[in-house]
């Protein structure tokens, strides 16, 4: 008899994050954002497979970022016309897209290969906190990106052990 696990279609069941995306630091948020996305933070991960979970942003318009980007930052794109290259700086983008900002951002943590655009398009970036429909599809929310101690222990409660106990 084999002892070996099969892939089980509750290990590759996509589960609904929500970020709230305040005062939270750009580039940090984004990588944490693109791990979720892959799916690196399942044991079942490969990077040949499209096995990541669907991640809903809200408050993108209160993301900070840090040193002078708020000044320098630009962001390009070209239309593919001759003298078509439009420039917009980060706080017009700021103003008019702000979930332009947390998506661009996500994309180049991304790896550039085939699954990127379908990962994300599991991305959903609201600029205020009305996150709309999506609302009832929320399983986990997580404020500095890692999971919590009880879903962990949920998962494998043989993990009890590397936990810190928690004073009450």
């Amino acid at each position: 008899m084999s002892q070996a696990v099969g892939n089980t279609a509750l290990a590759y069941a996509r589960v609904w994050h929500h970020v709230n995306a305040s005062d939270r630091v750009l580039g940090k948020l984004a990588e944490r954002i693109a791990l979720v996305l892959m799916g690196k933070h399942k044991p079942i991960y490969d990077k040949s497979l499209d096995c990541g979970d669907y991640v809903v942003v809200t408050n993108a318009k209160n993301i900070k970022v840090t040193g002078r980007k708020d000044e320098q930052l630009v962001y390009r794109k070209h239309t593919m016309f001759p003298g078509g290259l439009k420039e917009t700086e980060y706080k017009d983008m700021m103003q008019n897209k702000p979930y332009e900002i947390i998506r661009h951002a996500v994309s180049g943590m991304l790896p550039k290969n085939k699954l990127r655009e379908r990962r994300l398009a599991r991305l959903k970036v609201f600029g205020g906190s009305n996150m709309g429909i999506y609302r009832g599809n929320i399983l986990k929310r997580w404020e500095d990106g890692t999971l919590t101690d009880d879903y962990i222990l949920k998962l494998d409660p043989k993990n009890r052990l590397s936990l810190p106990l928690k004073a009450k």
